[in-house]
């Protein structure tokens, strides 16, 4: 994600460093109390911003705590080359909310596993159980993020051409060739609240925080894990997320599991307090 999601959406800052990676201590024989460089997005609510507002940077907290050491974070824009251009680089450490297994770095256990959810008006008490779910033949306006899950399934059930001037609206500026296009969850949301959309299909944790904090009351319906596309291939709706660091630090990946077992009902705490959707692990 989602990049997921959480995959598609983050800010950011280039971390000035006179050092080479190669020139770094050894994360492995750090000492505690040293400072741990965080990788996250500058302005990607309601993962992280500079202000700390995120629930990863809640998380990020609580694990430094845990594990005694400095956070310093390095802030990036693009989501699509900062695991090459920052966590390889050694510019900085650790990163947040990647899927577990990501196999360009080391993850840790899953700390969260998730899904994508329908989202609609409470008052308007649509039957949405699942991607066969009639009414979503019959609704005008359907969000989603192009290139997520939900778009294949849009597409599976015949809806691609008659949502695609709708969510082409959602774009929040004007792209140009190769450039990173952002979508607006916040946005997607209120369009649901409001009555400009009837339905949207987003990462239950992205849209989780602008749920909750909607003065029109909404449903979040959790995408069972059983969608296929039209050529029975298996579209995957519930993901696992975990944290990463660079291949062969083991003993940081060690102390971040231990983090995750030791902390593991403070970060469920924090996560449900959010209103993220969690699901047993598979």
């Amino acid at each position: 994600m989602i990049l997921k999601q959480r995959l598609l959406y983050l800010t950011g800052l280039a971390l000035i460093s006179g050092c080479a990676a190669n020139a770094q201590p050894e994360i492995a024989s750090a000492p505690t109390g040293k400072v741990l460089k965080v990788c996250a997005a500058e302005n990607e609510m309601p993962y992280s911003n500079k202000k700390g507002e995120g629930f990863e940077n809640r998380l990020t907290r609580l694990m430094g705590q845990s594990l005694n050491r400095k956070i310093k974070y390095v802030y990036w824009k693009d989501p699509r080359y900062f695991i090459r251009d920052f966590l390889d680089k050694g510019l900085c450490d650790v990163v947040m909310g990647v899927d577990a297994g990501d196999p360009r770095v080391a993850t840790t256990q899953p700390y969260y596993r998730s899904a994508y959810t329908f989202i609609s008006r409470e008052e308007d008490g649509l039957d949405l159980k699942d991607w066969d779910s009639e009414v979503l033949r019959s609704v005008n306006r359907i969000g989603y993020i192009p290139g997520t899950p939900s778009e294949i399934m849009i597409r599976a059930i015949g809806r691609y051409s008659d949502t695609f001037n709708y969510n082409k609206e959602l774009v929040g500026f004007k792209s140009r060739r190769n450039q990173y296009v952002k979508y607006d969850v916040s946005k997607m949301v209120g369009d649901i609240s409001s009555g400009k959309a009837e339905v949207a299909v987003l990462w239950g944790p992205s849209a989780a925080r602008y749920v909750k904090e909607s003065t029109v009351p909404l449903t979040m319906t959790v995408v069972p894990d059983n969608s296929t596309r039209a050529d029975g291939q298996k579209v995957g709706q519930h993901y696992s997320t975990a944290m990463a660091v660079r291949k062969g630090e083991t003993a940081l990946l060690n102390q971040l599991n231990n983090f995750i077992q030791q902390q593991s009902s403070e970060i469920e705490e924090l996560l449900e307090d959010e209103g993220i959707p969690l699901l047993p692990e598979a």
